[in-house]
């Protein structure tokens, strides 16, 4: 037996357990052994019915009544009596009708639950249970809880790893000794015997220190690989000239913010010099990042150079290339805009322009990436919303030029300091913290669901002072298991009672392309008063005259997408509005609470970082490829720790492929967090 071997070799997996295995995606002994617990649960300390006070509380006691009702659309309560030999509680458990089959018939179980005063009495909150009998007693009642996989339950997980513990013990070392000496880490194996097999509270602190730290150090370590393979590529020089940005400052509408400026000065410097520029632009919703790069674009052109800028969808494409026309055209300089609406021989031609360079700047979506696209010499790369395209997409782009481009990516989805440290380790980053001159906070504040009288109200005032509105609702149609405004109804509801005096309309993603780009036209021209929607207008809508808000739902929003949503008001001098609709009339989440007192994105990024992990911040194609199990990108102490170790072992000249399992992953990470 050894860590390769199937799991169907192991003493007490039969095919049917196997197969339960095998369906969760863990195939061999080490895919069990390190598949983490997700929580340990503490049966050391159980208290009796009748000794028990209010807290984090663990009970052992049978179910002698339980019954699941249906509240309303969309939620079902399940209650239960719970008795020992001392008294009886009350359980609740909200949307696990299953509990109800699980606790049928005389079995003992553990509950771990919040005892709390709820709905006018005392009860124990949505509890864990675990059946007495599949609770091992050599863990010193200390239990692992898996990640409940394709239905594979913790106690077959548990019962399996206690014939793997020999095996466990005799782990080999994944880090380099000096590391784990210097860090005053436990061994690997020892990690694992206490996450698995703790005797007590201190195991487990020990063992998720070194498995964090190494989760952590991985990631750094292939960040800092990148960063040096970066530095020996060899890019194009673009001088800076002063006059040519000068001029172009001095043609601009308005005056550029300090940060803007300071941004635009990083970028020319980068320009300068042969290593080609990796440079992430964050900023917040509305703070000019076109502007920054559209004078970057001006300094490239100025030297014979082309840019390309990608964007995630079309509206988004078209806005781009409307403001960098505006700020180019002046100049001379051609921007050429290629979307998949772009057909026939309108294509053909801007294909030849952009290969003969008579296209300074071309602005598209990912049909910028196909073959039949040429560059007549591509200098610099603009990617918005970077998160959004995977990194062969970015890739692709980039290697539309001779030399590599300067690529700088652009999001405006503020990146928590502790999260850039980490994943883009290998990146200058630049932060547009500041908003244009006249822009007037956001006002935001939480409404009840049956306040929405008063709400349309404040809407139809704003209106009639001839601005426009958006509702926002999180599904297309309506489904009648849940109670979510769905868009569809919203638009009727209010076309045809509460707003019929005004135009309203409707926007979502599952429309064609070309139909909703006339929606999305005819709100931005003012003949619509008030756009229905889904989140498709969470990016990149620009609508100045648009002062109003309305996010039905909004506890269902994550925290940066309710900041992403709100930013498509604000952006002109009068004073714009936010409202924050609820599911019920329940207490709101801390997560509202939070976008209702402040209008920072990076504050309220480090706030949803704490909240819910990295998430979206990684895009699609990415964020679930980072294997963080134990680690958290808010540790940002352990991540200090992990960044120095790994800059001691890319200095010290150690060779990595003497350590398999780490060369593996830091492998994977580099191919993950590279931008080129």
């Amino acid at each position: 037996m050894n860590f390769a071997s199937s799991l169907s070799n192991v003493k007490g997996v039969g095919e049917k357990t196997a197969e339960q295995f095998i369906l969760a995606g863990i195939h061999t002994v080490n895919d069990l052994v390190t598949f983490l617990p997700r929580k340990h649960e503490d049966f050391s300390d159980v208290v009796k019915i009748a000794d028990i006070s209010p807290g984090k509380k663990t009970i052992r006691a049978r179910c002698e009544k339980i019954a699941t009702r249906p509240v309303r659309r969309g939620l079902r309560i399940t209650t239960a009596t719970l008795a020992d030999d001392t008294g009886k509680l009350q359980a609740v458990w909200f949307n696990q009708p299953y509990r109800a089959t699980q606790l049928k018939g005389n079995d003992e179980f553990f509950f771990s639950g919040e005892f709390e005063f709820n709905y006018n009495k005392y009860q124990l909150s949505n509890p864990s249970a675990e059946k007495v009998s599949d609770v091992p007693v050599s863990t010193d009642r200390i239990v692992p809880t898996y990640r409940a996989i394709k239905g594979l339950k913790s106690q077959v997980v548990r019962k399996i790893l206690t014939e793997l513990k020999p095996l466990i013990t005799m782990y080999p070392e994944t880090l380099p000794a000096n590391v784990v000496g210097t860090q005053k880490l436990i061994s690997y194996a020892d990690a694992l015997m206490g996450m698995h097999f703790p005797k007590g509270p201190d195991d487990i602190q020990a063992a998720r220190d070194r498995l964090g730290f190494e989760e952590l150090f991985q990631l750094l370590l292939a960040s800092q690989l990148n960063k040096q393979a970066n530095a020996q590529l060899e890019g194009w020089h673009i001088p800076f000239d002063q006059q040519v940005v000068a001029s172009f400052v001095k043609q601009l509408p308005f005056d550029l913010t300090a940060a803007q400026r300071r941004a635009a000065w990083e970028i020319i410097q980068d320009f300068e010099r042969e290593v080609p520029m990796n440079r992430l632009l964050q900023g917040d919703v509305g703070s000019g990042k076109t502007v920054v790069a559209g004078l970057a674009a001006r300094q490239a052109a100025h030297a014979g150079f082309q840019t390309a800028i990608m964007a995630p969808t079309e509206i988004l494409a078209s806005q781009h290339a409307e403001t960098l026309t505006k700020l180019l055209e002046p100049f001379g300089l051609t921007v050429g805009l290629l979307t998949g609406s772009v057909k026939g021989k309108a294509r053909v031609t801007l294909y030849e322009m952009i290969a003969n360079g008579t296209v300074d700047v071309v602005v598209g979506t990912h049909a910028l990436i196909q073959q039949t696209v040429h560059f007549n010499k591509l200098g610099f790369v603009a990617i918005d919303e970077q998160h959004r395209f995977g990194v062969k997409q970015r890739q692709e782009l980039l290697k539309k030029s001779e030399k590599m481009p300067h690529l700088l990516a652009m999001t405006a989805t503020p990146i928590p300091r502790s999260l850039a440290l980490t994943v883009y380790g290998e990146l200058d980053v630049s932060i547009l913290n500041e908003l244009p001159k006249g822009r007037k906070p956001i006002e935001t504040k939480i409404w009840s669901p049956n306040s929405s009288a008063q709400l349309y109200e404040k809407i139809d005032t704003e209106i009639k002072a001839g601005r426009q509105a958006y509702v926002i609702c999180s599904l297309i149609d309506d489904n009648p298991d849940n109670e979510i405004k769905s868009v569809e109804t919203e638009y009727k509801k209010l076309r045809n009672s509460v707003f019929k005096h005004r135009t309203i309309g409707l926007l979502h993603g599952k429309m064609k392309p070309d139909e909703k780009d006339a929606v999305m036209q005819s709100f931005a021209s003012g003949k619509v008063d008030i756009l229905v929607s889904t989140t498709v207008v969470e990016v990149g809508v620009d609508v100045p005259n648009a002062t109003a808000m309305l996010i039905e739902n909004a506890d269902r929003f994550g925290l940066s997408q309710l900041h992403q949503l709100r930013g498509r008001v604000g952006r002109s001098s009068h004073q714009s509005y936010c409202y924050l609709v609820m599911s019920d009339s329940s207490k709101p989440s801390q997560r509202l609470r939070e976008i209702e007192k402040s209008n920072d994105g990076f504050y309220l990024a480090e706030v949803d970082l704490q909240l819910r992990g990295p998430g979206e911040i990684y895009g699609r194609a990415q964020h679930g490829a980072l294997n963080l199990q134990i680690a958290t990108l808010a540790d940002t102490k352990l991540i200090k720790r992990a960044q120095d170790a790994a800059k001691l072992f890319v200095q010290s000249g150690d060779d990595l492929l003497q350590y398999k399992q780490l060369a593996e992953q830091v492998n994977t990470y580099q191919r993950l967090t590279t931008l080129n």
